[in-house]
């Protein structure tokens, strides 16, 4: 009976033996070649970024050597060295390095990115390198020259004993692991070097670039977390009946804010937020968490809503200008209006449901910080002037004098042209100044279909 049972047995223990052994090899191999990939990947990324070193102290040093007064030659080598910082930023984060401290070298990296980047789209013909921003670019290139030989140096030592990144991740991974750290040393020591490099002086253009746009204070008398829950009831009119949480946010910064949170256990515990602003009592953000059933309303209509709602609350002359749709409700997006220019940095975003129009969120955060005041300048060109810069296939639909923030976070006035081209619907700015085209913005179906282009 055993040898029978045996008998039939054995083959099918022989069967699942073979299928178990073929499915493990097959894992091992996709296993392997999982491996291989991401290690191909890692080698390729460390290549590229000394590659990218290398040729960053070279259009460094291209610049170095040109005369004071060859504005051309300076653009394009620090439009190069834009490109060659951005991609070896996106170099490093293909490496496996979240667990090292290299934040500085990717700082060091952003910094001349912006630098290089700021110099080049200003007018240098008009406005040539300072002899403070040719000595950035002199530190600049004697401190690339010194990463660019640690990384060569790093790379020739990797491939002379055959390092794998595969196991440069599993030691960062496990700090007490065996192994040559020689690869990880080398990262850590070009962060040191960074770190030394810390006193560079990208000059005043430069502390505009880095500085926070933040660094705009809220103004006004601090208020109490009473007083916020006050201004919070009374905003958005609500039964004083209704349970709230102030918590205080941002203590001891210059942004400091009370959030003031509203749960109503008749609506099934819909919650409300809503953020003001310490110095003030400015509303900064509201938001009413509430599902949104299915749309009844236009963009159109509920663009009146919200202006309504904005008149309510005396928000002064506001235009619709951007106009968005997702999960049944309407972001739009209003700046405001002064001697007929549109100052688009004091803008403000409102949420519309599009169920039954209610306001279900406010965001007023670049409203509240850029304040009221400012000069407007007619620009210096008429609006015949810029339309000849457009391109002649543009086919103007609408003209309006604007405010914007440029590249270099200058406000600027400009025309703005709204227009079709190629099947598509641009917004072109053109600095009324200097006839510059600061910005072009494709406008989406949502705003084309509520502008009616």
């Amino acid at each position: 009976m055993y040898r029978r049972l045996s008998m039939v047995l054995f083959p099918i223990l022989l069967i699942a033996l073979v299928g178990v052994g073929v499915w493990g090899y097959r894992e091992n191999q996709q296993k392997n070649a999982i491996l291989i990939k991401a290690e191909n990947q890692y080698q390729r990324a460390f290549n590229n970024l000394a590659f990218q070193m290398e040729e960053l102290n070279k259009q460094l040093g291209n610049a170095l050597a040109v005369g004071a007064n060859s504005s051309l030659f300076h653009r394009k080598c620090l439009v190069n060295v834009w490109r060659i910082t951005s991609e070896a930023q996106s170099e490093i984060n293909q490496l496996p390095l979240s667990l090292l401290p290299f934040s500085k070298t990717e700082e060091f990296l952003a910094k001349i990115s912006r630098f290089s980047y700021h110099t080049a789209v200003r007018d240098l013909t008009k406005e040539p390198l300072s002899e403070q921003e040719v000595q950035v670019l002199q530190t600049l290139y004697e401190q690339s020259k010194e990463l660019s030989s640690e990384l060569r140096r790093m790379q020739s030592q990797a491939l002379a004993q055959n390092i794998r990144w595969m196991d440069v991740e599993v030691e960062l991974a496990s700090q007490n692991m065996p192994g040559d750290h020689s690869i990880i040393d080398g990262f850590r020591t070009v962060d040191k070097k960074v770190t030394e490099y810390s006193d560079v002086d990208f000059g005043p253009s430069g502390m505009n670039i880095f500085q926070a746009r933040g660094a705009r204070k809220m103004d006004g008398p601090p208020i109490d977390q009473n007083k916020a829950r006050e201004i919070a009831f009374a905003f958005l009119q609500l039964p004083e009946d209704l349970k709230v949480q102030v918590v205080e946010n941002g203590k001891g910064t210059e942004f400091e804010s009370y959030s003031v949170t509203v749960v109503d256990e008749q609506e099934d515990g819909a919650r409300l937020n809503i953020d003001i602003a310490k110095r003030g009592g400015k509303v900064l953000y509201f938001m009413n968490h509430r599902d949104v059933q299915e749309s009844q309303l236009s963009v159109e209509e509920a663009t009146r809503q919200a202006q309504r709602f904005l008149e309510e609350h005396d928000y002064g002359n506001l235009q619709a200008v951007s106009y968005d749709t997702y999960n049944n409700t309407a972001a739009i997006t209003f700046a405001e209006v002064i001697q007929d220019v549109i100052i688009y940095p004091r803008k403000l975003v409102v949420q519309v449901a599009l169920d039954n129009g209610e306001i279900t969120g406010l965001s007023a955060t670049d409203y509240v910080l850029t304040g009221e005041d400012r000069n407007i300048t007619p620009p210096a060109m008429s609006m015949e002037e810029a339309r000849t810069i457009l391109n002649r296939n543009f086919e103007v639909l609408a003209h309006n004098l604007a405010l914007i923030e440029n590249d270099l976070n200058e406000e600027v006035i400009c025309h703005e042209f709204t227009g079709k081209i190629n099947g598509g619907i641009y917004r072109i700015y053109i600095n009324g100044m200097t006839g510059m085209e600061e910005k072009i913005e494709h406008i989406q179906a949502a705003d084309q279909a509520a502008q009616g282009v």
